[in-house]
This record gives structure tokens, C-alpha cells and sequence, in this order.
């Protein structure tokens, strides 16, 4: 077994072990619930792309003071465009979830929290939101829509 397996290995135990222990009552977590969301439902953004983009085009066309002839011709182009700006956005978001995770294991015993590697996530408005005690669930965000109210 190469060192780089065995560290692997040690640091998905050492990760697992860190989960298993109580929390202090002043521990919030934060972090963590930011990492396992991000890592969880980015995959729905991306999947929810081309349903997030028909939204945003739709609010976007209708809210735009532009002649008919250039509302048609931004359609399909805003689709493909935007559609693919919130299936990157979503990879985005796994990517930052995997970062944070271990941060937030580490800081899951202290009162202390990471501020957001990637924001959008949370600014933004979405399909589905919805708080639960363990994490917000908030998945098909729509990125190119900006910040929600």
C-alpha cells in the first residue's frame, strides 16, 4: 500500500471519527452544513439547468423593455447561454462544498465559522428552498438571476 493510500485512508477515518463525536452545546456548524449542501445539491443545479435557464429567459423577457424582433432573437441564444452558466455554477458549488468540508469538520467543536467560499449559492434565489433543521435545502438556483430579495 503506497503513503498517499494510506493517508487517504487515515484522513477518511480521522473524518468519520470527527463526525461521530458529540457536539459542544455552543458548536454551530455551519461550515459543515454549508459543505455537505453545496456537495449534495450541486449535482441537482446542474441536472435543474435547463429548468433554472427557462425561468430566468422567461422572467427576463418579460420584464425587458425591448422590441419583440430582439426578445426573439435573444431566446435561443439566452437559453444555451444561460443554461450553461448554471450547470458550471452547480460544479462550482460541489467543488467549493469539497473544499470546505474538512474546515468544517475542524471547526464543528469550536464557535467559530469559515465565511462562504462561494456565495452565489446562498444570495441567489431557487427552484426549491426550503430550511430544515440539518441544512437548507436549496437546489435548481438560478445564478444568472442575481441576488434574491
Amino acid at each position: 500500500m503506497t503513503s498517499l493510500k494510506r493517508l487517504s485512508i487515515g484522513l477518511a477515518v480521522l473524518a468519520v471519527l470527527g463526525l461521530l463525536q458529540p457536539a459542544r452545546a455552543h458548536a454551530r456548524g455551519e461550515t459543515l452544513k454549508r459543505a455537505v449542501g453545496n456537495i449534495t445539491q450541486g449535482p441537482l443545479d446542474v441536472v435543474l439547468a435547463p429548468a433554472t435557464a427557462g425561468v430566468q429567459l422567461y422572467h427576463n423577457l418579460t420584464t425587458i423593455e425591448d422590441t419583440t424582433a430582439v426578445r426573439v432573437a435573444y431566446a435561443g441564444p439566452g437559453f444555451v447561454w444561460v443554461t450553461g452558466l448554471n450547470a458550471f455554477a452547480g460544479v462550482l458549488r460541489m467543488v467549493a462544498g469539497t473544499f470546505e468540508l474538512l474546515p468544517g469538520i475542524g471547526l464543528l467543536f469550536t464557535d467559530r465559522e469559515m465565511t462562504p467560499l462561494y456565495a452565489p449559492a446562498e444570495k441567489a434565489g431557487a427552484l426549491v428552498q426550503y430550511d430544515t433543521p440539518v441544512y437548507p435545502i436549496k437546489f435548481g438556483v438560478e445564478y444568472g438571476a442575481g441576488e434574491s430579495e
